[in-house]
């Protein structure tokens, strides 16, 4: 069963089960998001995708496309409200783009730039949250996760692993390893692991590779998420 839905103007037509970011991606219209990825489960915890369905708030990852639909993606209200979020996600972790090596490969950092945060608004908050490095390959810089779950789901859903789960609320949020002491090292996971390259920041890092593309020659030193994004998304479909 096929539908048509509106977006932006646009018509867009969409398979039976999609979502409205299944369908907007599919028709190669770009809904910024970080939680969201292609094969995953969506989860709607960024907001970020967050676009007007017939006139009402919804997350483009998990609302359902339906036929008849007019979606609004691209307005100024919802421009601004994306760019606060980042600018959140930003300040509340210590994403300092020059000295991560994550640079040019980051999702959070791909986002700012499409959306043209110039600041960063708020003050930061400097969390101080430890970095397990205790893996001999693998290392976790708690203070730059932003609790997209995709490590969660990847190792649930891919790996076929418990790795990873969030656990806490608000400013008590914290990613956590199913280990006996907590760490790493003491886990399951291995370097060849989808959860251990799914994030879209550097709180995930993979030991001894930092810096081997340099700078300049970046995935998003040369295409803009949108364009990433949307390969991404036609190649699962593929």
């Amino acid at each position: 069963m096929t539908g048509i839905l509106s977006i932006d103007g646009q018509t867009i037509p969409f398979e039976d089960g999609q979502t409205v970011i299944e369908a907007a991606s599919a028709a190669g219209v770009y809904i910024p998001h970080l939680c969201h990825k292609p094969g995953y489960t969506p989860h709607g915890s960024c907001k970020l995708c967050t676009v007007k369905v017939n006139g009402r708030n919804c997350s483009a990852c998990t609302f359902p496309a339906a036929d008849g639909q007019t979606v609004i993606n691209n307005s100024a209200e919802l421009q601004h409200d994306r760019r606060r979020i980042t600018q959140m996600l930003f300040v509340e972790g210590n994403h300092l783009c020059p000295s991560c090596e994550k640079t040019g490969h980051c999702d959070l950092q791909g986002v700012a730039y499409h959306l043209n945060m110039l600041d960063n608004h708020f003050p930061h908050f400097y969390p101080q949250r430890e970095v397990d490095a205790s893996h001999p390959d693998i290392l976790i810089d708690h203070n730059r996760c932003i609790f997209c779950n995709l490590c969660v789901r990847a190792s649930q859903q891919k790996d076929g692993k418990q790795v990873f789960a969030i656990a806490g609320r608000g400013i008590n949020k914290r990613l956590i390893v199913n280990s006996p002491s907590g760490k790493l090292k003491d886990s399951d996971i291995h370097v060849d692991d989808q959860a251990a390259h799914v994030c879209p920041t550097g709180a995930i890092l993979i030991k001894r590779t930092g810096y081997q593309v340099p700078i300049g020659q970046r995935r998003y030193d040369h295409q803009p998420i949108s364009e990433v994004a949307l390969a991404e998304a036609g190649s699962h479909d593929r």
